[in-house]
């Protein structure tokens, strides 16, 4: 019987360095037209339930920057939560987030999945580093989420002793996020014209956060109830 030999791990240097003036940033295309809109309306409802503050970070498409045994890696989430940066001076505009160096650590990031190469549940560990393996091991963010909105494969996975461990749902299909303090999940329906499977928020007690465009039907709606023309006002 031969012995199997396990590979070494790669030896990695990560560091926070301000990423160059003139430094390219990745602009590839979306894979799909629901990615956009999947990320506004997770932020929409958020914000709609006031649970944003100004020092929080919420982005899509926005590069993650860690510099890797000397050299600049960048990856861009189709939707990201840091709970507390420090500001940017008046009149500059946020281009990239570098971890630790700009604020705290990247608290949850979701993928929607893709086919290409090098995706989202890749643990390739020599660059170009596969995106799993990049949350896990070089920013190590808490929670990843993986979202196939065709599949309607909703999946969470948790950092646990430096590698990530799935997590089960609850009963009714929820994950709970711990860094958000609300459950995940997927639900069906529209918004804005669009009636796809979104993924949506729940509090702790189960109730759905609405979407601003929920909110403001329900308000028009007690309105009407109360004899007034919403239209009027």
């Amino acid at each position: 019987m031969v012995a199997q030999l396990q590979s070494p791990k790669p030896k990695l240097a990560v560091t926070w360095d301000a990423l160059p003036p003139d430094y390219v940033l990745p602009d590839d295309p979306v894979e799909n037209i629901q990615q956009p809109w999947l990320a506004a309306a997770l932020t929409d409802a958020l914000g709609a339930a006031n649970r944003t503050q100004p020092q929080m970070l919420m982005g899509s498409n926005f590069g993650l920057v860690a510099t890797v045994n000397k050299k600049i890696v960048v990856k861009a989430p189709d939707w990201f939560y840091v709970p507390q940066v420090k500001p940017i001076a008046e009149g500059k505009i946020r281009r990239s987030y570098t971890p630790n160096l700009e604020g705290e650590p990247v608290a949850v990031v979701m993928e929607f999945l893709s086919d290409t190469e090098g995706g989202e549940l890749s643990i390739r560990a020599t660059p170009p580093y596969g995106k799993l393996y990049y949350y896990e091991q070089i920013l190590k963010v808490p929670t990843y989420v993986t979202y196939d909105p065709y599949e309607l494969s909703l999946e969470v996975r948790c950092l646990q002793e430096g590698c990530y461990q799935r997590q089960a749902p609850d009963s009714h299909g929820r994950y709970w996020i711990e860094e958000l303090e609300l459950f995940l999940g997927i639900w069906y329906g529209e918004r804005l014209g669009q009636t796809i499977n979104w993924l949506r928020w729940w509090d702790g007690e189960g109730n759905l956060l609405l979407w601003s465009s929920e909110q403001a039907e329900r308000l028009a709606a007690k309105l009407r109830e109360l004899g007034v023309d919403p239209q009027q006002l």
